[in-house]
């Protein structure tokens, strides 16, 4: 009895430390975050059809924020991929952030969700270990349920002969931001931009004041509903209405609008199916605004 005791005794001192030693030593889920809360070993990296990475902890932000928890698993995806990006200089990445239902009235900062809000702060992580901010675009999803095992995925591509769907790719930084029909009405022209917006615009102010030799240039985008000539009407209205609201702030720099109507759209306006894809068409409505020389 004493032998099956002692046996049995040691079983389990082996088994707690081969735990412990996969959990924290292998997986680094000690410490910081408990063992609880471990992450999904899903995230992976594409190149077309090419696997590229696999098997990875998928990235862990704090609930209702874009503050970033990053594990050395993730760190050492972020590198890898920044090496992928440096041997293949002709590929681009697009960065697409999620959020949840319950996330849509986070704060962002200067981002319009928490789904751009995320993906911006992988790309800063990325330009760190230096890659160009202009090869990394950024998308978004509103994703369903009530939990977020992979807030973030990664996608390469070829931008001179591959563009995904042939879709125009964003790119969401302080220079080159863009923001929805959200900060509009319906069919209509009055800029009422929403918090983000607004925050967004009193920083672009203070730079364009402290830097007047730049300017600013706003352009507008719709959906495919209405006729070209409308639509290419409908987003100059738009881009002017934005216009008047960042001279009523106090800009003094140099601003030009322009339309682009429904000829960029980001996102399919339809379904495969042919029905309507009303996500798709809202990503198309939207306004962008870009500092330049």
């Amino acid at each position: 009895m004493r032998v099956f005791l002692f046996g049995f005794a040691a079983f389990l001192v082996f088994a707690i430390f081969s735990r412990w030693y996969f959990v924290c030593q292998v997986r680094h889920h000690c410490g910081d975050e408990p063992t609880t809360a471990a992450r999904p070993l899903t995230l992976s990296l594409k190149d077309g059809e090419k696997m590229v990475l696999k098997g990875y902890e998928e990235f862990s932000f704090s609930d209702q924020s874009f503050k970033l928890r990053i594990s050395p698993d993730n760190q050492e995806f972020l590198q890898k991929t920044a090496e992928y990006l440096q041997k293949n200089r002709m590929k681009n990445i697009t960065l697409t952030g999620c959020y949840l239902q319950r996330e849509q009235k986070a704060k962002t900062g200067i981002f319009e969700n928490l789904g751009i809000a995320r993906a911006a702060a992988i790309e800063r992580e990325l330009e760190k270990l230096g890659v160009d901010e202009k090869r990394i675009t950024i998308d978004y999803e509103l994703a369903e349920g009530k939990g977020l095992d992979a807030p973030l995925s990664f996608a390469i591509y070829t931008p001179e002969t591959e563009i995904p769907d042939g879709y125009e790719k964003l790119q969401y930084s302080f220079a080159d931001n863009t923001f929805s029909d959200a900060n509009f009405e319906y069919n209509k022209a009055g800029f009422n931009p929403g918090e983000q917006c607004q925050a967004y615009a009193d920083s672009v102010k203070i730079y364009l004041n402290q830097h007047p030799e730049q300017k600013l240039l706003i352009t507008g985008h719709t959906d495919s509903i209405g006729s070209e000539a409308y639509n290419y009407d409908l987003g100059l209205r738009r881009a002017n209405e934005a216009a008047k609201y960042f001279k009523t702030l106090g800009v003094t720099s140099t601003i030009s609008v322009a339309s682009k109507g429904e000829a960029q759209p980001v996102a399919p306006n339809s379904n495969p199916d042919g029905t309507d894809n009303p996500g798709g068409r809202q990503k198309n409505r939207r306004v962008n605004f870009k500092i330049e020389q």
